[in-house]
């Protein structure tokens, strides 16, 4: 493969930007050169013909020249002995803070896949908050390698690289509006992903080209023109079929074929002004009927992303239809190039507004008056990277870093107002829970309820497009678990579960302590004062929070607990507290036999009790009330036999099941942990089952002595003021 040579690379950046830095970009080509080297890459080139291609790809797009300088450095520091010192002091700090920002994170230690494909992207979306040609760069990466990929032998190889395009990459460039990086990228997934789909769309879109004699495009796109220079409109009219990806997810999506597909073909008309987008929508849909729910106007609704064009579909001749998009030649280069349009528009117009300060050319602007419209500026056009960088912070594991991701990148937006008229753009499916965390966090935590169109709505209320919404709040209220099936946006259910973790964290403290200070006081001596920080090291816990979690998530026992604050101490205390693993003994049944406790009815002492013997499995001890021997004993096809067993002499205890209701007040589970404590119940297992504003329900497994104190502690359980409910399983 020819390669750019260093006087092409450089002669293309100075063609759309004389005063580019030539010693630098010279510099960087020759550094790239001799740094990579005689490494290769998998087709056999030479590895440095990577990073000038990717070079080459961004001055298609008009990037200045330490974005180039960036691209043929990029892989350096990762896969050369050069160093970030050394990019720093040969071309400067803003090339060494982009191609740390760009460079690639495998030499990461991860224990998970999840864990290091997160933390790539967590330093690849800090980096791109900062500077989003860091983005620009990495997605010309990433397409030239994918349009190499076929050279790296190992199908599974390929096959993870497509789909983390798919997945990431290519949500990312739509995300910026960079759609012809996007269609490429998907295209070359999907022949690596689906290869035999991609085949056969392939194959039947060249069929249809024979069919047609390869002119039908032509014939409706001449058309096309014809009728809109009727209509004195000036058009550049250019047809295509949709790529092979866009029309299996169309198959996909609605369950059809290939055949029963009619909008294959798209067509554009770009038309020199505004006005003129919508007197062209105006003639073509006089000429053509239109498909109803096909129109879209994009042109005075943006895209998040920047997007403007007139989207419609029309029934042409033959009852086919068509795509038609129609927009202005500026609109046509932010669709293709997306924000790097906007930068480099940005730059050119800083450098004429320099030259020509009193004067702006607006035949240079596209007809628009200032080079500040917010339209143009990059930083205006990535608010959801903002909302991506927040996730950061809230997401407590790879994977939900990971989901968050996707689908803020993923989903199809709609348009909602604030009262003031502010325009808030959300997924489709959104509710007003996403809509007050779109607008600030606070409001989020806070909201009580929504008025939707000026009418009192629940939160659970999906918006639809053009809804104003007020959001009602509350400074009592705080996120609410069951939010969680209410909101769909990665921002809102990042910020719901970071506060229930924090809540959470706090309640199972405040549990721990209590089961502490229990085990405190069964010490044999007081404490010395600097007893829990050696407690602490010879556990090797952080703090005295990860103590108390430790403890009451019963992933330490007493009697370590014990050792750990007094060395010799956990033995003295096994004759008084109830304990760790009870001993069991059952009557009726032959020495040496297995057996278990039925875990659907937890027996314990001083329950009636049946043994349960199944064919080729241990026996099961009942209580004589459980629901399982009545449904047996209604199955007459089941194999079983009843044995008479009873508590043996040696029993110590077993384990109950609770279920406990409690309110939803601060220092409920302490009380629920003092009683369980006072009545000498050891509990061994909690867990949270259900929650809601009103109450939470608490599963609580306990080693008991006997039936007896069971009914002794339920009894005081349902006495206690925070406690709604307190029942046995």
């Amino acid at each position: 493969m020819a390669v750019l040579r260093q006087y092409e690379l450089v002669d293309r950046v100075l063609d759309y930007d004389p005063d580019a830095d030539e010693a630098m970009l010279n510099r960087a080509y020759v550094f790239s050169v001799n740094a990579h080297g005689t490494q290769k890459r998998a087709s056999g080139d030479p590895y440095f013909s990577h990073p000038i291609e990717v070079a080459g790809i961004l001055t298609e797009l008009h990037l200045d020249d330490e974005t180039i300088a960036t691209a043929i450095l990029h892989d350096t520091v990762e896969d050369t002995v050069a160093t970030p010192e050394e990019i720093e002091r040969i071309f400067g700090a803003n090339v060494a803070r982009l191609v740390d920002g760009v460079t690639k994170l495998s030499k990461i230690e991860a224990q998970t896949e999840n864990e290091r494909a997160a933390e790539n992207l967590r330093k690849f979306l800090l980096a791109m908050s900062g500077d989003i040609r860091v983005l620009l760069v990495k997605l010309a990466d990433r397409l030239h390698n994918m349009r190499t990929l076929h050279h790296i032998p190992k199908p599974e190889k390929r096959r993870r690289i497509a789909r983390e395009t798919m997945d990431i990459y290519a949500p990312l460039a739509e995300r910026i509006g960079m759609y012809e990086f996007m269609k490429e990228m998907q295209t070359l997934a999907f022949a690596q992903l689906e290869p035999e789909a991609y085949e056969s769309i392939t194959r039947r879109l060249e069929q249809l080209k024979e069919g047609s004699g390869g002119d039908r495009i032509a014939k409706i796109g001449s058309g096309l023109k014809l009728i809109l220079s009727r209509g004195t409109i000036d058009a550049q009219v250019s047809g295509r079929e949709k790529h092979p990806y866009s029309i299996w997810r169309k198959m996909q999506e609605r369950h059809i074929s290939f055949e029963q597909l009619s909008d294959i073909m798209a067509f554009r008309a770009i038309v020199p002004t505004e006005e003129d987008c919508y007197r062209a929508l105006g003639i073509i849909h006089r000429r053509w009927p239109m498909v109803p729910g096909r129109f879209k106007d994009y042109i005075s609704t943006p895209k998040r992303n920047g997007y403007r064009s007139l989207h419609t579909s029309v029934i042409h001749a033959e009852n086919r239809r068509i795509e038609i998009q129609i927009r202005t030649p500026e609109m046509h280069a932010e669709a293709e190039f997306g924000l790097a349009a906007h930068w480099a528009y940005k730059q050119s117009v800083a450098a004429e507004a320099t030259e020509r300060p009193d004067k702006p050319d607006k035949a240079a602007t596209g007809g628009r008056d200032t080079p500040g419209n917010t339209r143009l500026r990059p930083d205006a056009q990535h608010g959801w990277i903002a909302d991506l960088v927040e996730i950061l912070d809230t997401a407590a594991t790879p994977e939900e870093l990971l989901e968050h991701t996707k689908i803020a990148m993923y989903q199809d937006r709609i348009f909602a107002f604030t009262p003031k008229g502010e325009l808030i753009q959300l997924p489709k499916g959104a509710t007003p829970i996403d809509f007050a965390y779109a607008v600030h966090t606070d409001l989020g935590d806070q909201a009580v309820g929504a008025k939707v169109n000026g009418r009192v709505v629940p939160l659970s209320t999906v918006l639809e497009n053009g809804d104003q919404v007020q959001v009602l709040r509350s400074k009592a209220q705080v996120p609410q678990a069951s939010w969680l099936n209410l909101a769909i946006t990665a921002k809102a259910l990042a910020a719901i579960r970071r506060h229930l973790r924090n809540e959470e964290r706090g309640q199972t403290v405040a549990l721990g302590r209590k089961l502490y200070d229990d085990i405190v006081a069964r010490l044999p001596a007081t404490l010395s004062a600097g007893a829990r920080d050696e407690a602490l090291k010879r556990l090797k816990l952080p703090d005295e929070a990860a103590l108390m979690q430790a403890i009451a998530r019963r992933t330490l026992t007493d009697g370590q607990v014990m050792e750990a604050l007094m060395p010799g101490s956990a033995g003295a205390d096994l004759a008084h507290a109830p304990p760790q693993s009870s001993a069991i003994s059952i009557q009726g049944l032959a020495p040496g036999v297995a057996y278990e406790l039925a875990a659907c009815c937890h027996p314990v002492p001083g329950d009636r009790i049946v043994g349960l013997r199944r064919p080729d499995a241990s026996i099961e001890v009942h209580a004589i009330d459980c629901r399982v021997l009545s449904d047996l004993a209604e199955r007459s096809d089941e194999e079983t036999d009843w044995i008479d067993v009873q508590w043996g002499d040696k029993t110590e205890g077993a384990v109950a099941r609770i279920s406990v209701e409690v309110r939803n007040e601060p220092g409920a589970l302490g009380l629920l942990a003092t009683v369980i404590g006072q009545h000498k119940a050891n509990i061994i297992n909690l867990r949270l089952d259900n929650r809601d504003a009103q109450f939470h329900t608490n599963m609580i497994d306990l080693e008991v002595h006997d039936s007896h104190q069971l009914m002794r502690l339920l009894a005081a359980l349902r006495a206690a003021d925070a406690v709604n409910a307190a029942e046995r399983i």
